[in-house]
């Protein structure tokens, strides 16, 4: 089993540290547009939802990727970003069907959270506790995580 970062929504104050954490972090700076992790609004209802890679099972990024920039670790779950080879394309962009990748041309590279390496500041720095990293089953407990707040807060979908 591998460990990743587990968001609860219904912790989250929207304080935006994560972000801030994330590019002084990673790229010496606070800029917002640079984080890996971004907290989406919903005023109507009054929450903030911190998001990021998932770290998908079968990541769709990597696949559509011409140059193999992006490879998942098997290991760790995490799938891996070489600046070195990608050739700023932005097709894994577009192929994140949850949004969670971006491309900053100011920095010239894609924006995807890795996890720090297994040490992610945001989770250290979260006041709220709204992000833990902790042992994972899959993507399921993300999953669940999720869908059970926006059920409570959101009622049941129905088509």
């Amino acid at each position: 089993m591998s460990k990743g970062i587990v968001i609860s929504p219904d912790k989250c104050t929207g304080c935006r540290i994560c972000e801030l954490t994330c590019t002084f972090y990673k790229h010496d700076n606070f800029n917002p547009k640079d984080a890996a992790i971004s907290v989406l609004e919903f005023y109507d209802v009054g929450l903030q939802v911190p998001m990021t890679c998932l770290q998908c099972d079968e990541p769709h990024c990597a696949t559509v990727c011409p140059v193999g920039a992006l490879e998942k670790d098997e290991t760790t779950g995490v799938v891996n970003y070489d600046r070195e080879k990608c050739i700023g394309c932005k097709m894994c962009v577009s192929a994140c069907p949850f949004g969670n990748m971006t491309y900053s041309p100011r920095l010239k590279q894609v924006i995807k959270c890795d996890e720090c390496g297994g040490d992610p500041q945001c989770v250290k720095l979260c006041p709220s506790s709204a992000l833990e990293y902790k042992e994972l089953d899959s993507n399921l407990e993300r999953r669940k995580n999720f869908a059970s707040y926006f059920k409570e807060v959101f009622g049941e979908v129905t088509k």
